[in-house]
């Protein structure tokens, strides 16, 4: 697809001012645009060019999602009791969800490209938005509000569509991407490939020499704060109760190349999310889910058979880089032996960021259930670009780097 450009004159939906991008003046009563935003809700209303169009709500546009975000902005009003609004919230999130990964693994010519992992996140977070500035005709509570943010959160990442099919003699892997992240100024056009990948795997049956398999995948936030929600032991500690084969946690990691990060780390390293908060210490608990006190997790994926794979077009590795804290908090060893026992961790190969941590907790809880026949382990994908042109949603050399990405994972992914 050529560049599309952001400039003054491009049409997308007009905007409700609670929601932007959503058209429905006549329920602005059932909103209080005096609610505060998060930091990544505000983003709704960032362009890539003075007094052009809002970059957020144009990608959900470009995808379709814009008549799905109005009627949901319109439906909230009418809900009239808690569990009535409990029910839409699952409901509407998991049909997000589906429609996204419908979208992203469509065989039949889309007007933009079906491996475009943006349109998902921003329409979430306006609906999200709805559901933060919405005024029911019914009490309801800070806690209750918060909770239902979270479940439609959850369900529009995947979580609520996560059960295997049942087909004796096919393996099961369950796999998760993240968030666009990094959206700051004119990078509020990023994508994810991660994410992209993760579109592309949820739901698939592929045939491999081996047999055949099934895969289950979500989307993760950029957040501290969805991480001690629980959503990574939520969404891989369920997926234990189905009697998988593999855990992949999957990021974007270096340019050009795939790591195989051979360790992961209890340990944050402070760096801002997506809310602009950051987090420092070691990788808390999350409240509910076996969890023991490793400082260090090992791959057990299958890494020498996933490089010797051959697949491409980019290059993949072992990293077996880690470094631990000598003196905690000032000095620190980097190695790529073995870590010591009884010191403290610091850095994974992934990192101390989401990261890092998406592969700490999903192999933590397995290994609290016992469950060492799971592989499990994480995979850094090559860094994706942006468009060349600054004013550009997209280009034809940032889908197909996208697309590349995107079918390299799902090719070592295959053959775990």
């Amino acid at each position: 697809m050529d560049a599309v450009k952001i400039i003054a004159g491009l049409v997308i939906a007009a905007g409700l001012a609670v929601v932007p991008g959503v058209a429905h003046a006549q329920d602005t009563s059932c909103y209080d645009t005096n609610v505060p935003l998060t930091v990544e809700q505000q983003r709704l209303d960032d362009t890539l060019v003075p007094g052009g169009p809002a970059v957020g709500p144009a990608l959900v546009k470009l995808a379709g999602f814009d008549g799905r975000v109005s009627e949901f902005t319109s439906k909230l009003c009418r809900q009239v009791v808690l569990k009535q609004a409990q029910q839409f919230a699952e409901r509407e999130g998991n049909a997000l969800w589906k429609a996204a990964v419908a979208r992203a693994q469509s065989t039949k010519p889309l007007a933009h490209d079906a491996y475009d992992d943006r349109p998902l996140y921003w329409a979430r977070l306006q609906l999200s938005t709805a559901l933060r500035q919405w005024k029911p005709r019914f009490a309801l509570s800070v806690h209750d509000r918060a909770a239902l943010i979270q479940q439609f959160d959850w369900a529009s990442r995947g979580l609520s569509d996560s059960a295997f099919p049942s087909k004796p003699g096919v393996r099961k892997i369950a796999v998760t991407g993240f968030d666009p992240f990094q959206l700051t100024g004119t990078n509020v056009r990023r994508a994810n490939p991660a994410g992209a990948a993760a579109l592309q795997l949820d739901g698939r049956e592929i045939t491999t020499p081996q047999g055949k398999v099934v895969l289950q995948a979500a989307v993760l936030p950029v957040l501290w704060g969805g991480f001690d929600e629980g959503i990574v032991e939520q969404f891989y500690g369920s997926a234990l109760q189905q009697k998988p084969d593999a855990f992949v946690t999957i990021s974007q990691g270096r340019p050009g190349k795939f790591d195989i990060e051979r360790w992961a780390a209890r340990w944050r390293g402070g760096s801002a999310d997506n809310n602009n908060v950051g987090s420092y210490g070691s990788v808390p608990d999350a409240g509910g889910w076996p969890q023991p006190s490793n400082e260090f997790i090992e791959t057990s994926l299958p890494f020498q058979k996933m490089i010797d794979a051959g697949t491409g077009p980019f290059p993949v590795v072992l990293n077996r880089s880690f470094c631990e804290w000598v003196i905690v908090g000032s000095q620190q060893d980097c190695r790529t032996d073995d870590p010591t026992p009884g010191r403290v961790a610091a850095l994974g190969g992934g990192g101390n960021y989401l990261s890092n941590e998406s592969m700490y907790r999903a192999n933590r809880v397995r290994i609290g259930y016992g469950a060492t026949n799971v592989l499990g382990g994480h995979l850094h994908t090559p860094v994706l670009g942006q468009p060349a042109d600054p004013a550009a949603l997209t280009d034809s050399a940032f889908e197909k780097q996208r697309r590349d990405i995107a079918d390299q994972v799902k090719a070592l992914v295959s053959v775990v």
